[in-house]
């Protein structure tokens, strides 16, 4: 019996960055499925809106048939359960990355026997690259093309 292998992405993406893309793409070589997952959180303010921010996953994958465009509100492993996914995929640019994501999948096993949380490490061209960053370069009209996959930079 062979079982799909469904990953679930989870994040804000706000925006998606190059280093997304390059996880995503990496763990399309392993997975089945992967659902990028939007999640939303009312207590946190994002630049962007949910719908933009699908938006551009959505062009950005728009090449990959594996890679399938989701939000979410609530607990991951619940959205998990509800998707019927296995496997939580996270990236790591470094160790104070996996000293957070790793507490994280530790409680995520404890909620969900069933999740299974992979890491992949950054690529190291990729690997200072986060949405925070990003998004301050956007604010103080700073040069951000270069970390932004085509898609957000066409239509930012």
């Amino acid at each position: 019996m062979t079982t799909e292998k469904i990953a679930v992405f989870p994040g804000t993406f706000d925006p998606i960055t190059k280093g997304h893309v390059d996880i995503v793409d990496r763990g399309s070589l392993i997975f089945d499925k992967i659902i990028i997952a939007v999640g939303v959180n009312t207590k946190k303010t994002t630049l962007y809106t949910l719908e933009k921010r699908i938006a551009w996953i959505k062009e950005t994958f728009a090449h990959n048939s594996k890679v399938e465009v989701d939000f979410y509100e609530g607990l991951t492993v619940d959205y998990c359960k509800k998707v019927g996914a296995t496997f939580l995929l996270r990236g790591l640019r470094n160790g104070s990355d996996f000293d957070y994501e790793s507490h994280i999948a530790q409680l995520n096993k404890a909620l969900n026997e069933d999740i299974e949380t992979v890491f992949i490490l950054s690529s190291p061209e990729l690997s200072y690259i986060s949405s925070t960053l990003v998004r301050d370069l956007i604010i103080h009209n700073g040069n951000y093309r270069p970390f932004l996959p085509e898609a957000v930079q066409v239509n930012l």
